[in-house]
């Protein structure tokens, strides 16, 4: 009973692989690393990465005022689940960082994970790479198009037994004008398809924007704890000075020594900018290009698969992305902390220092 079983699954899963295979399969898609531009102001570009962060906001504000509207002393529903990942959120920064390190990170570390992840999950979405504008061209895709309001909105056919990889017309082809008259008298349109959404954070400037806001998070925790004294963990050339001072080679080796971890802190805090950016860029737009080659390649069974493992990982990287800002931070905020116990014990001893002499 159980290997009829497993052969009835086996059967079913190679039936919708050629199902998906056949029926399915769109054009070779084009992948791009640069986001498309939708429209033109004069010299800003609004692109469909930007377009998609609008949407994500949107979503992230509606999700907040439906999850808050009520406020029930007893919450049942949506504000259940909306307090409940709110609460295990924090209970997690406050288990890191300490109740009052905790309230101090919590709004920023939240922002970052749930705006990374909502952008991740929504990037999934079946419109997303798949409709968009049509750029017009002597070849290219056979697009359809109809007007979503004042927006003409295109999209690209699916494959079918006579065509395994969508309807295109090569620039190659012998019959390439004639097909395309065909297809313009159909009300069909021929070129390039500019996709209306795609992924913010297969847009490098999202992940940059981000990192550079977790980076400046991270220094203004750091100079509230220590003042303007934080930045000796950069510059540290105290020790140099008090060496040249009092003739001292061991001080003035000490003090070399505290400059050259300064600089490779400083240099650490401008790789962090990097290692940040192309992280979550990386693992984003690589997703991106395994979905699309799978659904090219096969629609069915397989892609489903990638699906899933592109919603893990999508929580995951939002989850590096955020603890990462959140353990700076903190290790800002010690290094602060650490410097301030270090004055005060130099000050406790040059304190003593004259009671001992008399």
């Amino acid at each position: 009973m159980r290997l009829s079983q497993g052969w009835l699954i086996a059967v079913g899963l190679v039936v919708l692989a050629l199902l998906g295979f056949i029926f399915l399969r769109g054009p070779t898609p084009a992948i791009a690393i640069k986001p498309e531009t939708i429209y033109s102001f004069g010299k800003v570009n609004i692109t469909n990465t930007i377009i998609t962060s609008w949407i994500v906001v949107l979503v992230m504000i509606a999700i907040v005022y439906v999850g808050t509207r009520r406020r029930d002393l007893v919450p049942s529903g949506f504000q259940n689940l909306f307090e409940a990942a709110l609460e295990a959120f924090y209970n997690l920064v406050v288990s890191v960082a300490g109740e009052k390190n905790g309230r101090r990170f919590f709004p920023v570390v939240a922002t970052i994970f749930f705006f990374v992840l909502a952008s991740n999950w929504l990037s999934l979405l079946p419109v997303f790479n798949v409709i968009g504008l049509t750029k017009e061209e002597e070849h290219g895709f056979v697009m359809e198009q109809a007007d979503v309001g004042p927006v003409p909105v295109s999209w690209v056919g699916l494959s079918g037994p006579g065509n395994l990889s969508g309807d295109t017309i090569e620039e190659d082809d012998p019959d390439a004008h004639e097909r395309l008259e065909e297809e313009r008298d159909k009300g069909n349109l021929v070129g390039e398809l500019v996709p209306l959404f795609r992924g913010p954070n297969t847009d490098l400037n999202t992940p940059l924007a981000l990192a550079i806001v977790s980076a400046i998070a991270v220094e203004s925790w750091g100079v509230a704890s220590l003042g303007i004294g934080y930045g000796r963990k950069f510059f540290n050339f105290g020790g140099i000075f008090r060496g040249l001072r009092r003739l001292n080679p061991g001080l003035l080796f000490r003090g070399v020594i505290d400059a050259f971890v300064g600089f490779l802190e400083l240099v650490s805090e401008t790789v962090r900018l990097i290692s940040f950016t192309f992280r979550l860029f990386g693992n984003m737009f690589a997703g991106e290009v395994v979905i699309l080659m799978f659904t090219f390649l096969t629609p069915l069974v397989v892609t489903i698969a990638v699906y899933g493992l592109e919603l893990f990982v999508g929580i995951i990287q939002a989850f590096i992305f955020a603890l990462l800002t959140l353990v700076f931070g903190l290790m800002a905020v010690a290094h602060g902390e650490a410097h301030a116990a270090e004055e005060e014990h130099e000050e406790g001893a040059g304190a003593m220092a004259p009671e001992a002499q008399s």
